[in-house]
């Protein structure tokens, strides 16, 4: 499997997991607090995958910089929370960062 698709997974897992955790009203509610844990030891396990031939640096980046960005989505358009400009140019100079990570950097595989 190539190794942007494993990684596009693990932050998929990790946006499930995080969107739960908000659901589940600080574990109170079982349902999504099983999804928490799932979500996330299979978003861990994605991403030890994906240290075998990435930089953990450039991993947790992508890693990390894409699950924000997707929260922030699903904040906005789910939960009803408001982005205001300093957020979304925030959340553009991650996706950013991201693109340069991905077309420039010699220690990420293109």
């Amino acid at each position: 499997m190539p190794i942007y698709l494993i990684l596009a997974l693990a932050v998929l897992a990790e946006t499930i997991g995080t969107t739960a955790l908000q659901a589940s009203q600080q574990f109170t509610r079982v349902g999504p607090s099983i999804i928490v844990v799932v979500a996330y030891a299979i978003s861990f396990y994605l991403l030890s995958v994906t240290l075998r031939t990435m930089p953990v640096g450039v991993v947790y980046a992508l890693w990390s910089g894409l699950g924000i960005v997707l929260i922030a989505i699903i904040g906005w358009s789910v939960f009803g929370q408001v982005l205001d400009v300093a957020a979304i140019a925030g959340l553009a100079m991650i996706i950013g960062g991201i693109a340069v990570i991905h077309l420039f950097s010699a220690t990420a595989p293109h």
